[in-house]
């Protein structure tokens, strides 16, 4: 990402972890971390895509096999897991869980909001799917 003086920028938080999954969503199969580095275009260092892919191992959005004397990579959930994950980590940071998550619906946009409602209206949502 270049700036407007023509040096690198930093990425937002979290918006390298989105590219990495998202490259490994567009692979055929298990991948390595150079393939991952190189379908990102060959910018990164070698050992941020292991980080990377670390960090989401951690996470449990990526799963990993041995195959020689390095691992093969695949995706285990999608980018909007992992954003969902990001979003309940910062929930779960907060004291007043009630005023956060009602000072976010009501900032949603009105399409935005109507999804959440239908998503809540869903069967089994306000049980956890256990139908209880």
């Amino acid at each position: 990402m270049a700036r407007e003086d023509g040096r690198a920028g930093r990425r937002g938080q979290g918006e390298l972890e989105g590219q990495v999954l998202g490259a490994l969503g567009e692979a055929e199969g298990p991948v390595s971390a150079a393939w991952v580095r190189q379908h990102l275009g060959g910018d990164l260092a070698h050992t941020t895509v292991v980080t990377i892919l670390t960090r989401l191992l951690a996470k449990d959005v990526v799963a990993r096999e041995r195959r020689g004397r390095s691992f093969l990579w695949t995706p285990t959930a999608d980018v909007a897991r992992l954003a969902a994950l990001r979003m309940r980590r910062l929930l779960d940071g907060e004291h007043d869980r009630e005023a956060v998550l009602a000072s976010f619906v009501t900032a949603l946009p009105p399409g935005d909001e109507q999804v959440l409602r239908a998503l809540l209206d869903i069967p089994g949502a306000d049980d956890g799917g256990t139908g209880a």
